[in-house]
């Protein structure tokens, strides 16, 4: 907010904050201000992506069914992070992108969702933080009946896991891969030997300088960016409402979050 009022433009990454009325005010604060706001949703930039939201839009591939996203970090998480509070949790620090991914395929809002969690790995915040999770699905039902599924995990050490499955009434889409690309070996008895991706400054390096050239170009040219306060803030409640289930082990309605 401060940002905006001393009439500077805006990159944000995600998650763009840890409350809605937070996102409210930063949102509120850029438009006052007449300042661009971009938040940093990289995938949004991928070529990959990019060819997927555009056949999906095309209608080519019929209405979009159900929707798998799977989001796992290799490394961390730092004990920041064990403190829902202050965090928001693997789903917000991993996650928020698949959640947004969802949303952009699918052109549509999530109604609800039902979510699963557990800490199996970080021994270390059990006793402070009985709430913290490593290991994270969730089931999102949207406005259209399409099913969307996000899987998260941080840490889960075999490299940097970023892949979509989009089964749709024509075919099915599959996006991205745990093995980079290069040399895939595979032995007379079958046995594959690849390389995993180990880190999303490597995978998604393109898009990553694809949103910045976007946003400088948006800044020069008086153009709105692609990805605004809106779609941050609409992550922040899928992540909120993901953690609000997680809690109570039952369904969130969106709506409930939505203040």
């Amino acid at each position: 907010c401060l940002a905006a009022e001393a009439g500077k433009h805006i990159f944000l990454e995600k998650p763009m904050a840890v409350t809605v009325a937070e996102c409210i005010a930063i949102d509120e604060a850029a438009k006052k201000a007449n300042v661009k706001l971009q938040i940093g949703f990289m995938r949004r930039f991928d070529e990959g992506f990019k060819q997927t939201k555009q056949l999906l839009d095309s209608g080519e591939m019929g209405r979009v069914i159900l929707i798998k996203s799977t989001g796992r970090g290799p490394g961390g998480p730092g004990p920041w992070m064990y403190d829902l509070r202050k965090s928001n949790g693997i789903v917000a620090e991993v996650n928020s992108h698949d959640l947004d991914s969802l949303r952009w395929f699918v052109g549509k809002e999530a109604l609800h969702v039902h979510a699963e969690g557990g800490n199996f790995k970080c021994d270390d915040a059990k006793k402070d933080f009985p709430d913290f999770y490593d290991t994270v699905s969730a089931t999102f039902r949207f406005t259209d009946g399409t099913i969307g599924m996000v899987d998260g995990a941080c840490p889960c050490h075999y490299g940097y896991d970023a892949r979509v499955e989009i089964m749709c009434e024509n075919g099915v889409l599959f996006l991205g891969s745990a093995v980079q690309s290069g040399l895939t070996h595979i032995t007379r008895d079958g046995k594959a030997i690849g390389q995993a991706v180990k880190s999303w400054r490597t995978l998604f390096k393109d898009a990553y300088l694809a949103e910045m050239e976007h946003f400088v170009e948006c800044v020069l040219q008086n153009k709105p960016p692609q990805v605004t306060g809106e779609d941050g803030r609409k992550a922040l409640e899928m992540v909120l409402a993901v953690n609000d289930s997680l809690r109570s082990g039952t369904r969130i309605e969106l709506a409930a979050v939505q203040k």
